[in-house]
């Protein structure tokens, strides 16, 4: 993820929504943008933005891929047409985990969800830091206890952008006190907290040095 970017880089648009997450959508041309584990904020009316991890990205097909499929289509610039020019979204589930009300972020569910057709932006660096920095990792607890989620691959995600949104800033010690809370949070279910720092070990040494010393003690 970029540091601080000039401006509000805009992913998608607001397809579906509950309190406990959305799908938002964009154009095919647009996938570069948006990212498995980024930190996303959907703003409101009166200062009130909503936040949430991607945890899902998909290009549901229909009637014309299944024949360009079939009819085994190899013209590259039909491919390509079909690809870039047609308006099949690429769908984006986020998972919310706080939300901003005036100056103070909170890590809870929004107290209700962002209406469809809103505008959904990436979070630049100081975005993320100043929400993993909020409170204390209270939002953890929404990413754990998620069902029918890769949770520990988007936690090992979300980690990599925070870490290196926090470095860049030179703060060095947010990973070892966030990974000190899972295994705080997690300390009743070994397995899965084996599985969380697992995924977590995976991330570059040279990004992680504080989390991985967390891990190894």
């Amino acid at each position: 993820m970029n540091e601080e970017n000039a401006s509000p880089v805009e992913i998608g648009r607001l397809l579906r929504a509950g309190n406990a997450g959305f799908v938002a959508g964009c154009r095919v041309s647009e996938m570069d943008k948006p990212s498995f584990g980024a930190l996303v904020r959907a703003p409101q009316a009166d200062g009130y933005q909503i936040y949430g991890l991607i945890y899902d990205m998909r290009i549901e097909d229909d009637g014309l891929v299944r024949q360009l499929v079939t009819a085994d289509v190899r013209d590259e610039s039909v491919i390509a047409d079909n690809r870039l020019n047609r308006n099949v979204p690429l769908e984006m589930s986020v998972l919310s985990i706080g939300y901003l009300l005036g100056s103070k972020i909170h890590h809870l569910l929004p107290p209700r969800p962002p209406l469809s057709l809103d505008v959904i932006y990436l979070c630049d660096g100081k975005e993320l830091r100043a929400f993993t920095r909020a409170g204390h990792f209270g939002y953890l607890r929404h990413i754990l206890r998620a069902i029918d989620l890769p949770t520990e691959e988007l936690l090992a995600a979300h980690f990599m952008y925070a870490v290196e949104a926090h470095e860049a800033a030179g703060a060095t010690d947010w990973p070892a006190q966030a990974t000190h809370e899972l295994i705080t949070i997690l300390r009743d279910d070994y397995p899965r907290m084996m599985g969380v720092l697992s995924a977590l070990s995976d991330i570059s040494p040279g990004s992680s040095a504080g989390m991985i010393s967390v891990i190894n003690t």
